[in-house]
């Protein structure tokens, strides 16, 4: 009952975490570069294990976050020299990616570091792999890990609220009146590259893709302002990992897989019926309007 607890708990914080940044992501136009991040940080986890010579979490969250840094860097400058943004996104993270794998094929064919692993992950195995510290059992590591990076990024956007906002929606605007937006651009990347790999051992890269964007983007679709979309992003999350998990353990299949097709299905619902934007919604708003213009044209 308790590895319930702790995996729905994972499930959870991550799909809170990938989902908060993922808000700004998607108001910024930038949805794939999650993707891009996810795939292209591989490379920094090899090197962070060869000079490390060991698997500990703070080494490859450091190689990881640097190889980052590094995509993002190389994509803003791709596009701001005449690659098309959606190009430039496409080729750094595939050429790190391969670089990654090319890596990982060369110098750790003897070491247990497997490509499923960092793609696809296995939630199931967070309740085993627990911290101690002085002998005394903290939990499972992946809850530390996720749970600390959230905790970042949620003091870091309270803290610049107001810049991180402006950045998303008017990045002109916000350098006229003195935003470094380059800093705060690179910081919300930092913060998505420390997230992702804090998510790796839990869910895999693959699956935080679907994590960063797909609550941000059911969120989004059910709020016009952010401070609720934040929020609901957050709620999405933890619907999705409850639902997820249920559903897997009568399936009997991969409980990561399940979370993001209970995402999946929140966004389907609210695409459909979203008060606002949502499909059935708006049809029905236009046919009471047509059914009110008719009986008025009737009446008169």
């Amino acid at each position: 009952m308790m590895s319930d607890f702790w995996i729905i708990l994972t499930g959870a914080l991550v799909a809170s975490a990938c989902g908060f940044l993922g808000c700004f992501l998607i108001l910024r136009r930038m949805a794939m570069l999650g993707d891009a991040i996810s795939h292209a940080i591989l490379p920094g986890i090899v090197i962070a294990f060869l000079l490390s010579g060991s698997r500990a979490s703070l080494p490859m969250l450091l190689g990881a976050a640097a190889f980052g840094l590094i995509t993002t860097f190389m994509i803003q400058s791709l596009s701001q020299n005449g690659v098309q943004a959606d190009a430039a996104i496409s080729v750094t993270f595939t050429a790190l990616f391969s670089i990654g794998v090319i890596l990982v094929s060369i110098f750790t064919r003897q070491v247990d570091l497997d490509l499923d692993c960092v793609l696809y992950g296995e939630i199931a195995y967070v309740p085993w792999d627990t911290l101690e510290i002085f002998g005394v059992d903290l939990g499972p590591r992946a809850v530390w890990g996720v749970s600390g990076a959230f905790l970042i990024s949620f003091i870091l956007i309270t803290l610049f609220y107001k810049q991180f906002k402006i950045c998303s929606f008017d990045p002109a605007m916000a350098a006229a009146i003195g935003i470094p937006v380059t800093l705060f651009h690179y910081l919300l990347m930092g913060m998505v590259s420390v997230t992702t790999v804090a998510s790796f051992e839990s869910v895999g890269a693959i699956l935080v893709v679907a994590m960063l964007i797909v609550p941000a983007a059911t969120a989004y679709l059910l709020t016009d302002r952010l401070s609720i979309m934040l929020m609901l992003s957050v709620v999405v999350g933890i619907l999705s990992s409850i639902g997820g998990y249920l559903s897997a353990r009568q399936l009997d299949v991969s409980i990561a897989g399940c979370m993001t097709v209970m995402a999946a299905i929140l966004f389907a619902l609210a695409f459909l019926f979203s008060p606002k934007h949502g499909v059935i919604t708006r049809w029905w708003i236009r046919r009471q309007l047509r059914i009110q213009l008719f009986e008025k044209n009737n009446s008169v």
